[in-house]
């Protein structure tokens, strides 16, 4: 480990996950202009409908209780009158959008996030789900999924969302240490997750992903070891092996719930990491671009493969599709020319939504460079390759770019071949760090607050 450690201690640096290029820091929101977005969409529809599709994520931001390691944008409540008024200002979005479409939409991909999508009923997750293809269809071999809670998914909800086209889930799970989870407030037992999981496969989903973190509050080796023999005792599809983001300073993450001495060393982290792959891949599992890994029959597996995997505001899909329209608070929306944001308080949105506005605040037109670069590093984050060989792959300040590269050649994390670049298996950890190289935004202008979360 003395030479990863080395690499560790160079290269773990604060830097972005690329869910998007340019990250939402470096949006040009200033500029941006809601009509210009909106024909961006109309133009990603038109192009796009009939031969792909398009792709819907919805976010259900409400939690009953804090879970102190997550940063995603939610609301927590245990009223559960919220649902109804939420659901209706879902929908007023939608519609907003099909007048903009001028046209039935056809779709691919579907995914409910949160918060915690089963906090809702199933008879309102199905009026969310009905009142969505009350003026929409399915597109050819679709791919619905949604996230959930252990604790409170029940066979209803899983029968509901089924009959309606689901046909994979998510289950958070992060680990199963009892300190652990008493540390991060999210307590559920085994025998919960287990029963959830094969209530899963009896209802007929094709594919159960369980999400685990590693890098948590007071976390060890041997809790590791246990949590991942516990999650081959049920086999998912899917494993999910996120880094613990630890960004405290973003408001509302509730991540002052622990002293930082409690979390893993950066070299400690690592390990956990190296632990879970290790076994993982032993299992028979394949690892998926960064963090991912799926059993070689599961569609991600596949698309991996056939090099279609694809990577968006959802994180690793096998459903590409030019236009992703994000509904509800603070949602996303891709129309590959152009980013925008909803705003992110359930109050705002649902005033706006149900005005027949579209509750974007903030959003970024792309430029030529923008999506040379973007396709780059969409390309090192699903395949770990990409070529600048052809004149319409190459953009300004490549060369600088380029020789940023240099010192990880050395470190043996990529291989250059001309104009080819490949991330080596020991770079895949880096992956984040090859990618910052080819950021000209952030090449530009580096953050001079803390924006990003650790690379490692």
């Amino acid at each position: 480990m003395a030479f990863e450690k080395h690499l560790i201690r160079k290269y773990n640096v604060p830097g972005p996950r690329y869910t998007s290029y340019p990250t939402v820091p470096y949006w040009k929101s200033d500029t941006f202009d809601t009509d210009k977005w909106l024909a961006s969409v109309a133009t990603a529809f038109t192009e796009s409908n009939d031969e792909e599709g398009i792709s819907i994520y919805i976010h259900l931001p409400f939690c009953e209780s804090l879970c102190t390691f997550c940063g995603c944008h939610k609301h927590i409540t245990k009223r559960h009158s919220v649902e109804s008024p939420y659901v209706k200002a879902v929908l007023a979005e939608w519609k907003s959008y099909l007048r903009v479409f001028g046209a039935r939409p056809r779709i691919k991909e579907l995914h409910l996030g949160g918060g915690t999508p089963t906090f809702f009923s199933p008879d309102h997750l199905r009026d969310l789900i009905e009142g969505l293809f009350e003026h929409a269809d399915p597109f050819e071999a679709p791919l619905y999924s949604f996230e959930a809670h252990p604790n409170n998914t029940t066979r209803a909800h899983l029968e509901v969302l089924h009959s309606l086209g689901f046909t994979r889930n998510s289950f958070g799970i992060q680990d199963y240490d009892p300190v652990v989870q008493k540390a991060i407030n999210r307590i559920q037992s085994f025998e919960d997750v287990r029963a959830v999981t094969e209530m899963s496969r009896e209802v007929g989903y094709q594919s159960v992903s369980h999400d685990l973190v590693f890098g948590l509050p007071h976390q060890s080796e041997s809790a590791m070891q246990r949590t991942i023999d516990l999650t081959a005792e049920l086999r998912p599809d899917r494993i999910a092996f996120y880094s613990y983001a630890h960004v405290p300073w973003i408001k509302g993450t509730g991540q002052r719930g622990y002293d930082e001495k409690d979390l893993p060393s950066n070299e400690g982290k690592r390990k956990l990491y190296e632990i879970g792959k290790e076994r993982f891949l032993a299992l028979g599992y394949e690892e998926i671009g960064m963090d991912h890994f799926a059993l070689p029959e599961d569609s991600l597996a596949k698309a991996y493969h056939s090099c279609s995997l694809h990577r968006n505001f959802m994180g690793y899909t096998s459903g590409k599709t030019r236009l992703m329209v994000g509904l509800g608070m603070s949602s996303i929306s891709d129309s590959w020319g152009g980013f925008a944001q909803n705003v992110k308080t359930v109050a705002a949105y649902e005033n706006q939504a149900l005005k027949n506005e579209i509750p974007v605040f903030r959003g970024h037109m792309l430029s030529n460079e923008d999506l040379v670069i973007r396709k780059h590093i969409l390309q090192l984050m699903c395949q770990f390759e990409t070529s600048f060989e052809s004149e319409v792959d190459r953009f300004p300040d490549m060369q600088t770019c380029l020789e940023k590269l240099d010192e990880m050649e050395k470190d043996g994390l990529v291989q250059r071949d001309g104009f080819q670049l490949t991330v080596t298996p020991k770079g895949r950890p880096f992956i984040r760090n090859v990618c910052m190289a080819l950021d000209l935004e952030l090449l530009r202008k580096a953050p001079t607050t803390k924006v990003f979360s650790m690379t490692v």
